[in-house]
């Protein structure tokens, strides 16, 4: 083993402090989920993405025989518009209320740089994707966490009452994720126009972000829940090609923005930090989106038969772990149950996992405890999946033994 990787198996453990082994001073908290873009185990089940789109995969696809014309000069600061048009297509809102970013997350620290000032505050549903809470404190906002909990499913319904208490007038931004990452839970329609009462009634000048990321994973012929852009101006939503159509190397996300100011702002915002996105990454993803239902139909089937197999080993195991079944995308939070592992317990299943050849997203990661794991089951090839599972029943087995 390598030192690079005894070094990543030691901080990947929920125990280890960043903060405690370093002097830590980046205006950005460091999370140990940047570790999953530097190790690949042979049964990774920890990345949330489907399976990785190969170039030819998409240079097959119709659009793109003049590809090689392409110039490489800047793009524009909203995102080309062949790019918007498909991306508002897939969203129901016009062209001009789309502005591309460098993937959801910068569009999220874009959005908070641009809403908060100083003594604003934003309001955020956790567990979630570590760059969501991270980006908002780099960004300098004060973060008031709403916490979701795994006996209540992540159902946002159930903590209206907590996000009421959590808003006020300093309330600038309420984040949340539709579905949400680490769990794939997804939040109703209703519940969200819930939402925007409260936020109306106690943080009026709020403005709700969804990330919908995951939103187009959905499994085999279940319909695809329709995008939370269209139903108020207060909402902002984001995504990017990454998850559900597999292509995060492309670093191809999107805002939808209804309010004009709030767009022209956030235009000019992204010309000072990035200038302008990748001109070959943007005629790619707009192949690529263009195309999205061809692509994502056999996808989805394979999520739904990666679901199945995933249903029977928790069913199998159940006397050892629960879990929270996804609404969409490739992810899900599963919990080791504390009547098999207690505390000691837990830490020694995460010391064996590489022994295993296994790699799992810890909880801690997202705001959760770390007796909780975010599985993800649609990154594998099929035929690697049911043997990951086994791997992950031998951890369990060597964890108690």
């Amino acid at each position: 083993m390598n030192s690079f990787q005894q070094n990543f198996d030691e901080r990947q453990r929920p125990g280890f402090n960043e903060a405690n082994s370093l002097a830590w001073r980046g205006r950005f908290p460091r999370n140990e989920i940047i570790s999953l873009l530097d190790v690949n185990r042979p049964f990774n089940l920890a990345e949330s993405t489907s399976q990785d789109l190969t170039v030819g995969e998409l240079l097959d696809l119709a659009g793109l025989d003049r590809i090689r014309e392409l110039k490489l000069g800047y793009g524009t600061s909203a995102g080309s518009l062949a790019l918007r048009e498909a991306i508002a297509e897939g969203c129901g809102v016009p062209t001009e209320q789309i502005i591309t970013t460098q993937g959801t997350a910068l569009g999220l620290f874009l959005l908070a740089f641009e809403v908060c000032r100083s003594g604003d505050e934003a309001v955020l549903a956790t567990p979630c994707f570590p760059p969501s809470r991270d980006c908002l404190l780099g960004a300098g906002v004060e973060v008031r966490e709403i916490k979701l909990s795994f006996e209540n499913g992540y159902r946002l319904d159930l903590d209206l009452d907590r996000i009421d208490a959590s808003l006020s007038s300093k309330t600038k931004l309420v984040s949340l994720a539709s579905p949400q990452n680490p769990a794939g839970v997804q939040t109703s329609r209703a519940d969200i126009e819930k939402l925007l009462a409260v936020m109306e009634r106690r943080s009026p000048e709020a403005i709700l972000f969804v990330d919908e990321t995951y939103r187009e994973a959905a499994y085999g012929d279940d319909a695809v829940a329709d995008s939370f852009a269209a139903l108020d101006a207060r909402i902002v939503t984001g995504a990017s090609v990454s998850k559900a159509l597999g292509a995060p190397g492309l670093r191809t996300g999107w805002l939808t923005v209804a309010d004009a100011d709030l767009r022209a702002r956030l235009t000019v915002a992204r010309m000072n930090t990035v200038i302008s996105g990748s001109v070959l990454d943007e005629t790619l993803a707009t192949v690529l989106l263009r195309h999205r239902e061809g692509v994502l139909a056999p996808r989805r089937r394979l999520l739904a038969g990666a679901l199945r197999e995933l249903a029977h080993w928790c069913e199998s195991e159940r006397e050892r772990v629960e879990w929270v079944r996804p609404d969409a995308g490739a992810l899900c939070c599963v919990r080791l149950r504390s009547e098999a592992f207690d505390e000691a317990a837990v830490s020694r299943f995460w010391d064996l996992l590489p022994a295993h050849d296994l790699q799992l997203a810890s909880g801690a990661w997202f705001g959760e405890s770390s007796r909780v794991f975010r599985l993800g089951f649609g990154y594998l090839p099929p035929a690697r999946l049911g043997a990951a599972l086994s791997a992950l029943s031998s951890a369990l087995d060597a964890t108690i033994a």
